[in-house]
């Protein structure tokens, strides 16, 4: 999602700190429910007063702009909240940032090019259609598994590692559209197709970095639980 840095937040630093460092992080903030007119609070406060888990919340942003990983956060209740954030993600996904996509997108097309138009919003309908079928297993099969977890109630018929063989990364088609704009398609309204563009960038990116914190965040989380609970 963003450039990698060289230092780890802690909840002593204030929301501030956070943005002003990589302001893409806003869209994180979204996904915990983070507040607007934070003043100078720090992140524990904030986190405190939405009532947010303030160790995952840093757990999940200085992975996403350190690649930082602790050791020490392998429990059901924490693999429970992760599950909690990437069920957001989906929602801000599905219900906000791709739609605004494709709106902006209709907007962009250039009248000249009818021939052509159908099968640029019909390539993204097909992508998003495929974002909701990876979604929807998710939400129907591996997020119940994990929650599963924390009631030490889990189904022996399933496990992560099902999951993670089979757990495609779904942004390369966005990669697929924006080499098409870029290579093939010229406009009248450039601006329009610009932001488009930048709108595809940052979602690609977005999307890429949810897929990671799936890898290398709840999959080994639940590996380890399901070690845990096999020696119990």
């Amino acid at each position: 999602m963003s450039r990698k840095i060289n230092r780890t937040f802690t909840a002593h630093d204030t929301i501030i700190d956070l943005v002003e460092e990589d302001f893409n992080i806003l869209p994180i903030l979204s996904r915990f429910s983070m507040p607007l007119g934070v003043g100078n609070k720090t992140i524990g406060e904030v986190c405190a007063e939405a009532g947010v888990d303030a160790g995952i919340f840093l757990l999940v942003v200085n992975f996403i702009l350190s690649g930082i990983i602790p050791s020490d956060k392998a429990s059901a209740k924490a693999a429970v909240s992760i599950v909690d954030f990437l069920h957001n993600s989906h929602d801000y996904f599905l219900a906000y940032k791709l739609p605004h996509i494709r709106q902006n997108l209709i907007n962009a097309l250039d009248p000249a090019h009818a021939d052509i138009n159908p099968a640029i919003i019909s390539f993204f309908d097909n992508y998003v259609n495929q974002v909701e079928n990876h979604f929807n297993y998710e939400e129907k099969h591996v997020w119940p598994y994990v929650r599963s977890l924390n009631s030490r109630d889990r189904n022996p018929a399933y496990s992560i590692a099902t999951f993670s063989q089979h757990h495609d990364k779904i942004s390369e088609k966005l990669n697929e559209l924006k080499n098409i704009i870029l290579r093939y398609y010229t406009t009248s309204m450039p601006d329009k197709m610009y932001d488009v563009l930048v709108d595809i960038y940052n979602c690609e990116a977005d999307l890429s970095s949810h897929h990671d914190i799936e890898n290398y965040i709840l999959v080994p989380m639940v590996s380890e639980l399901e070690h845990t609970l096999r020696k119990e």
